[in-house]
């Protein structure tokens, strides 16, 4: 497994990982391997597919513009973007990379090619950089899911290489991490922390995870507080601030209170951050920008209700475990709606949160497994099918309902004893051949399911 718990949990911008922060990434690297750009005279970016056929509302064609300005999702600030984009219009030019000015129009820059796709992803990228000579410098990009980018043939030479073993506890399968743990008597958190500490130190690690952590907090605060209405045209208004302010107290007393106010609260943490999400916030993507809000939203839920005696060291041994699961379903199967619908977005971070509250609670390694394999088997098939093309309907309350399921898997699981029927690599592949199988129209097009239904039935009602 050549991936790091940093390239599952990646700090960025909304609202979507592989339809804006891949997009972004990719047309940074494009000027970047371009090299000198001092002979440049223009730049075009085609999109291909799901990019296309959701772009806009993924704000795809704002991402790829700000990566040819040189930003990064991590650097960018979020409350900047809107002006750089008006002035570079207004100006009718980009600085590529803040350094070499070329004409650029919106219009004529941006090529959307929604009747076509390339061939190794339904998220292709082809970007043209026009020279003073007229000659062109060319390069196809994927965005594959979770911010994760490759070049046209670079996942088929990838995987053509040997793999490289560096790290003390190598795996590919939940099988083998599961023989890992019981050959060495360790817990799934503790060999995911030796992979890490070959790769960098304990200082760098813990930071890191500190840090992902923050953010995901601090996401989740901002959006409690936050009310208005979200950017797109469906008019959808925020809703986490407001039922989070009739959740608390009035003069002192608690309003409506019910005894499942604390899981009422969780699905108001997961909404929060997806709602910060759609209107363009800072978030983690984990793994993707669509299905940010589970993780956060059980995270703080051990933070602040499961009572933890060291939540700090719990916190980081979550992380370290959901990334594991995110890793074997991301290698194994798709982190990716375009590819295989929502399952691979909801359903992953659900199966990920699941498994990382089960660490953190200190369960073995058995029901680790156990709670990962529920989330993954009870969102098989979802669709993705966000009406407009926007991250909000269905995707903001979904993860209300991924982060309660991710509760509930972890509840079932630490209740057993780790024996269960199916095994996660089971599930995993079940996820992979489900997502082969469905039809297009229900991957990130918005050509079927609610994006279509929802519009038709408002069409018909006028």
């Amino acid at each position: 497994m050549d991936m790091s718990v940093f390239d599952l949990f990646k700090i960025g911008i909304g609202p979507s990982s592989s339809h804006t922060v891949g997009p972004m990434v990719a047309a940074r690297r494009f000027l970047l391997e371009c090299g000198s750009l001092e002979q440049a005279v223009g730049v075009e970016a085609h999109l291909y597919g799901s990019l296309a056929l959701t772009g806009v509302g993924h704000a795809t064609d704002k991402a790829v513009i700000l990566g040819l300005m040189g930003e990064t999702p991590q650097g960018v600030d979020p409350d900047t973007v809107e002006d750089k984009l008006a002035e570079a219009e207004m100006d009718g030019k980009l600085k590529l990379l803040g350094e070499k000015e070329v004409p650029f129009q919106y219009r004529t820059g941006l090529i959307w090619h929604k009747q076509s796709t390339l061939p190794e992803h339904p998220n292709g990228m082809k970007f043209v950089l026009q020279l003073l000579d007229g000659s062109i410098i060319e390069r196809i990009y994927y965005s594959v899911g979770g911010g994760f980018i490759t070049a046209a043939g670079e996942s088929q030479a990838r995987a053509a290489e040997a793999p490289s073993r560096t790290v003390p506890f190598p795996f590919d399968t939940m099988a083998e991490l599961l023989a890992q743990g019981r050959e060495h008597g360790l817990s799934i958190p503790h060999m995911l922390r030796a992979n890490e500490l070959a790769r960098m130190s304990e200082l760098d690690l813990d930071t890191g995870l500190d840090r992902i952590w923050k953010v995901m907090h601090d996401c989740i605060a901002h959006g409690l507080v936050t009310e208005g209405e979200l950017p797109g045209g469906l008019n959808v208004k925020r809703r986490a601030a407001k039922l989070w302010k009739q959740a608390h107290c009035n003069e002192g007393k608690r309003v409506n209170e019910l005894p499942h106010d604390a899981t009422h609260h969780v699905t108001l943490y997961a909404m929060a951050v997806n709602e910060e999400n759609a209107a363009g916030g800072r978030v983690v993507t984990a793994p993707t920008n669509g299905a940010a809000g589970i993780i956060p939203a059980v995270l703080r839920y051990y933070a602040e209700d499961c009572r933890p005696s060291d939540p700090v060291q719990g916190i980081r041994d979550f992380l370290l475990t959901s990334a594991a699961i995110g890793m074997l379903c991301k290698k194994n199967a798709s982190i990716s709606g375009a590819e295989i619908g929502c399952q691979g977005e909801v359903g992953v971070a659900c199966a990920m949160a699941a498994a990382g509250l089960v660490a953190a609670l200190g369960g073995s390694n058995e029901r680790i497994e156990n709670a990962a394999e529920i989330g993954i088997e009870h969102h098989l098939g979802m669709t993705c099918d966000p009406i407009g093309g926007l991250v909000q309907i269905p995707c903001i309350e979904r993860n209300g309902m991924g982060a309660i399921k991710a509760i509930t898997a972890a509840s079932l699981a630490m209740k057993g004893d780790g024996t269960h029927f199916v095994s996660l690599d089971n599930a995993i592949e079940t996820m992979r051949q489900t997502g082969a199988d469905m039809q297009v129209k229900y991957k990130e097009t918005s050509l079927g399911g609610l994006a279509v239904h929802v519009v038709t039935v408002n069409h018909a009602a006028c």
